[in-house]
């Protein structure tokens, strides 16, 4: 099943890109490369046109691929407008990752917290290393910040989630049950990390360990949810059986309404553990992000400012594909006006359609 994403097409670049025009050996495309006959060097004009998106497929109930998928196979279409194939895929790997781990302590029931810091210590070397960068946040009476782009390491890391979590054990053994004056929750949790990591070199990817439900917000999920996808930033959602159906006890919508959406809508997914199997799933997680595959393409041809609609398929597969934010450099009129610039050649980009983007009527 083809998963269709909003993003956003902006002044300033937010996705991975990369375009190299080499006038003296020949190579061009969609940007100028020019030389004056009396220099005795040339003019290299270096422009942005290539977009890169880290995209998870998954099968129909959410269990990995068996076999990788053939690069040929991807295709990527705008607005509804004709399929365009994807000039280059290729698996993530162990590319460097900007991983965000936040611990949210306003669940009535945050056992997975008792046994996080040896889990996700136990994720190095084998799947993160010391290229790969962890921030760590916890939230609940006050939102804490024990780790900030640190290198991947397993002292940093159960140290770090440690130290998350030392105000929340301190009210458990006091039996404080009193409530926060000012509680952190999810919803805003969330966009405060988002805020921290959306500048951050790698692949950006957000760890939510909770039970999925918003407890009073002053932002709504769809701020969260629009901001990761316009900023390349992938949610993935860490919960326990129990919280899937956390709308028959806690009178809270349950964790497939909001939660899910927001993490499948930004290129995640959610995964369902009990505490004894923290480390396989901590371990899976990462096996998924290493999967990923990451689709290579030109910018869209006429490109214009606002929210539009994209969507990967996998020619002759119903899998549900679901690439991470977006935004792609819009058309800049002094470029185009440069008589040097090789103007894009429609039929080698994508094209917009005319279909509404998301939200519109």
């Amino acid at each position: 099943m083809a998963q269709t994403r909003g993003f956003a097409l902006a002044n300033g670049w937010m996705a991975r890109a990369a375009a190299l025009w080499l006038c003296g050996l020949g190579f061009a495309a969609s940007s100028a490369c020019a030389s004056r006959a009396q220099d005795a060097a040339p003019t290299l004009h270096v422009y942005t046109d290539l977009v890169q998106i880290p995209t998870l497929v998954l099968q129909r109930d959410r269990s990995p691929l068996g076999a990788p998928v053939a690069e040929g196979r991807f295709f990527v279409s705008f607005d509804g407008g004709p399929k365009f194939r994807a000039t280059h895929t290729r698996l993530e790997g162990d590319d460097p990752v900007a991983l965000s781990i936040l611990l949210d302590l306003r669940q009535p029931f945050p056992t997975l917290m008792n046994r996080m810091g040896g889990a996700a210590a136990g994720l190095v070397p084998k799947w993160l290393t010391a290229k790969d960068h962890v921030s760590i946040y916890s939230a609940e009476c006050s939102f804490v910040r024990s780790a900030t782009d640190l290198p991947a390491d397993s002292a940093t890391l159960k140290r770090s989630i440690d130290e998350a979590l030392d105000t929340w054990k301190m009210r458990a053994k006091a039996h404080d049950k009193g409530d926060c004056q000012s509680p952190w929750n999810l919803w805003d949790a969330l966009a405060k990390v988002e805020q921290d990591t959306w500048r951050k070199p790698g692949w950006r990817v957000i760890l939510v360990v909770s039970d999925g439900l918003d407890r009073g917000s002053k932002r709504s999920w769809g701020e969260v949810k629009e901001f990761a996808q316009q900023n390349g930033i992938a949610i993935f959602g860490l919960i326990q059986p129990e919280d899937e159906f956390g709308a028959f006890h806690s009178g809270f919508p349950s964790t497939n309404d909001t939660f899910d959406a927001l993490c499948e809508e930004t290129g995640g997914t959610i995964l369902v553990t009990k505490e004894w199997n923290l480390q396989a799933q901590l371990e899976q997680f990462t096996s998924l992000l290493r999967g990923r595959y990451i689709v290579e393409f030109p910018r869209p041809y006429s490109t214009t400012p606002g929210t539009h609609r994209m969507t990967i398929t996998i020619d002759r597969m119903q899998v549900n594909a679901m690439p991470a934010g977006i935004a792609v450099p819009v058309d800049n009129p002094a470029i185009l006006k440069d008589p040097t610039t090789v103007p894009l050649d429609p039929s080698s980009v994508p094209q917009l359609g005319k279909g509404k983007p998301p939200g519109s009527n």
